[in-house]
């Protein structure tokens, strides 16, 4: 069960996941190039792994060595978004 604050953060994690450009290809949030959550968030989410990444070595070690050499890997280059092109003739 998760508390109010925390089940909203994770709402908002997934929610800017879904919208990373990046999508599978996404760096870790330390070495991403495109910080996509609000300063708020963004300190929520350093304290919930600064409690949760330590124990993480222990309740899923597979996933936490999973996620150190996630952080080895090249950024990749960021995407280009396309512009929009209006079709509105007025």
């Amino acid at each position: 069960m998760l508390c109010a604050d925390c089940a909203s953060l994770l709402a908002y994690a997934e929610q800017r996941l879904q919208k990373c450009p990046f999508g599978e290809d996404k760096p870790t949030c330390v070495k991403c190039p495109v910080h996509c959550y609000k300063p708020a968030c963004r300190e929520q989410v350093k304290v919930v792994m600064r409690y949760a990444g330590p124990r993480l070595l222990f309740r899923r070690p597979i996933l936490a060595v999973r996620h150190l050499l996630d952080e080895r890997k090249p950024v990749p280059d960021q995407p280009r978004f396309k512009r929009r092109v209006s079709t509105d003739s007025g």
